[in-house]
C-alpha cells in the first residue's frame, strides 16, 4: 500500500518560500521523490510531522495557509487514487510529474456554444432577460424588474464598499453573499441616505419623479418575494447548465410569507358605498363605481384594467388571468350581477379609451378608494399585520383599503356562503388547492355570538 511523507525543499525562493515535497513509497524497494508545486514559508512547516502551523492573529495569512493545507490534502488524495487505479509498472516518476501538472492545470469542461454565449452576458443582464425567455406574465415581469434593479444597486454598493469581487456572477453568489444581499435589502433606506447616487441610476420604484425617492423599509414578505424570484432564476440556470452553484442550498433565512386574516367589507358595507351620493364629486363617483364593479367580478387589478367590451359575452365577463397564464390558460367566466350590468350601462357612452370603464392609473385608483371609504363612513377599526415589522396593529379600514380589497370582498363573501374553495376558485381564478383560501376560514362574528349564546 502506498504512503506519502511530506518534507520541505532546502532551496528558498526569492519570496522566502520553499516547495513542499512528497516522498512516495510504492513498495519496499520503490520510492519516488516528487515536487508538489506548492510553496510555504519554512517556519510554518514542521519537519517531524509534516504539519503546517497557523499564525494567531494575521487573518490574511491564516486564510492563505488554510488554502495551502487544502491543496496539499487534495493532491495527496489524488496521488493515492492514481496508485489504486494503475499498475506498479505504470507508476513512474514521469507519470506522476505529468499528473501533478494536470492537478494544477485541469482542463476546463467545454460547454455547448449556446451556454457559452449566455455566459458572455452579465449576471444581472440574464436576470433581466429571464421573464421573456420563460414567457412569464406582465405581473411577474414587474417582480423580476424589482429584482434586477435591486441587484444593480447591490453591485454598485459592493463596489463603493470595495468588496471584491463586486461584480455579480453565478460562482461568486455564495450563501454568504446571499445573506449580505438580504442585509442590503433591509438597510436600503439608510444606504439611500448615505449613497443616494446608487438610487439615481437604478431607482427602487419606477414612478416618474424629478428625483429618486427614499425607499420604504422592506418587510419579510417583500424580501421573501424577491428571493423567490432569485431562487427560480438559479434553478433555471442550473437546468440550462450555466452553473452548478446553488446559494439557496444552505440558506437558512425566512422562506415562507406570512399573512394575516384577509380584510374585506361585508355586502352591507359594499352597498352603503355603492348607494352613497357622490354627485358633488364626479371623479370620485366614477372611481366608486369602478370599485363596486371590481367587487362584483373579483379579478386582479391588472386584469380589470385590461378588460374591453369584447370581454363581455352573453352576460358574463370572460378573461384569462395574466398572473398565471404561463402556467394555466383557463378562461375565467363570471356572471355579471344586475348591479355590475347597471354600472356598465351607466358608462356605455363615456370615452373609455377602448376599455369597459374609464380607468385611471392603479396608484391613483388606490388613493381614490381610501378617500371613498372615508367619505362613505366605512372607517371601522381592523387588526392587520404590519408588512414591515410583522407585528399586529389596529388601523381604520379606510387607511388600508386598496384595489385588492375589492378582490378579497368578492372571494371572502362568496367563501362565507359556499365554503368550497374550488367553486369560488372557478370564479376568482385561484388554482385548485390554493393556500389563499385557508386564510378565509375564520368564523364570522355573528356565528361566534350565536355559539357563545349556547353557554349563557
Amino acid at each position: 500500500m502506498a504512503s506519502i511523507k511530506r518534507y520541505i525543499s532546502s532551496k528558498v525562493e526569492g519570496n522566502g518560500r520553499s516547495e513542499i515535497m512528497f516522498r512516495l513509497s510504492l513498495s519496499k524497494d520503490i520510492k519516488l521523490r516528487l515536487k508538489t508545486g506548492i510553496y510555504i514559508e519554512p517556519s510554518r512547516f514542521n519537519p517531524k510531522t509534516g504539519a503546517i502551523s497557523k499564525p494567531r492573529a494575521n487573518q490574511k495569512e491564516i486564510s492563505e495557509i488554510k488554502d495551502t493545507e487544502r491543496k496539499i490534502r487534495d493532491l495527496e488524495d489524488y496521488i493515492y487514487d492514481l496508485c489504486e487505479a494503475h499498475t506498479l509498472a505504470e507508476l513512474t516518476k514521469d507519470f506522476f510529474e505529468k499528473e501533478i501538472y494536470r492537478f494544477h492545470n485541469p482542463k476546463k469542461e467545454r460547454k455547448p456554444k449556446e451556454v457559452e454565449a449566455k455566459l458572455q452576458k452579465k449576471f444581472v443582464e440574464l436576470v433581466e432577460e429571464f421573464p421573456d425567455k420563460r414567457g412569464l406574465s406582465e405581473w411577474r415581469h414587474r417582480r423580476y424588474g424589482v429584482l434586477s434593479r435591486s441587484l444593480h444597486r447591490f453591485e454598485l454598493y459592493r463596489k463603493i464598499k470595495r468588496r471584491l469581487p463586486y461584480k455579480l456572477d453565478f460562482e461568486m453568489f455564495t450563501t454568504e453573499v446571499l445573506e449580505e444581499y438580504e442585509e442590503f435589502l433591509r438597510n436600503e433606506p439608510a444606504i439611500f441616505d448615505k449613497y443616494p447616487k446608487i438610487f439615481e441610476e437604478f431607482p427602487a420604484e419606477t414612478r416618474k419623479a424629478r428625483k429618486s425617492r427614499r425607499p420604504f423599509e422592506k418587510g419579510d414578505n417583500t424580501i421573501i418575494g424577491i428571493f423567490a424570484c432569485l431562487r427560480t432564476f438559479f434553478k433555471w440556470a442550473n437546468e440550462e447548465g450555466l452553473t452548478k452553484n446553488n446559494p439557496f442550498a444552505r440558506y437558512h433565512g425566512k422562506t415562507t410569507e406570512r399573512y394575516g386574516t384577509p380584510i374585506y367589507i361585508t355586502i352591507k358595507e359594499r352597498d352603503i358605498i355603492a348607494d352613497y351620493d357622490l354627485s358633488a364629486n364626479k371623479p370620485l363617483e366614477v372611481q366608486r363605481d369602478i370599485f363596486i364593479f371590481h367587487c362584483c367580478i373579483g379579478c386582479r387589478i391588472s386584469d380589470l384594467m385590461r378588460l374591453t367590451p369584447a370581454n363581455i359575452i352573453n352576460g358574463y365577463v370572460e378573461y384569462i388571468a395574466s398572473k398565471t397564464k404561463a402556467d394555466r390558460s383557463d378562461v375565467i367566466r363570471v356572471p355579471l350581477t344586475q348591479r355590475a350590468k347597471d354600472i356598465l350601462e351607466k358608462y356605455k357612452d363615456v370615452e373609455k379609451d377602448g376599455k369597459i370603464l374609464p380607468f385611471i392609473s392603479s396608484q391613483k385608483y388606490n388613493v381614490a378608494i381610501k378617500k371613498i371609504f372615508k367619505t362613505c363612513g366605512i372607517t371601522r377599526i381592523v387588526t392587520v399585520l404590519n408588512p414591515t415589522t410583522g407585528e399586529e396593529e389596529q388601523r381604520p379600514i379606510d387607511e388600508i383599503a386598496s384595489s385588492h380589497l375589492a378582490r378579497r370582498t368578492f372571494v371572502g363573501n362568496l367563501y362565507k356562503k359556499v365554503k368550497d374553495p374550488n367553486l369560488v376558485g372557478a370564479l376568482s381564478g385561484h388554482k385548485e388547492g390554493s393556500r389563499a383560501f385557508a386564510r378565509y376560514r375564520e368564523i364570522d362574528d355573528d356565528l361566534k355570538k350565536e355559539m357563545i349564546g349556547f353557554i349563557e
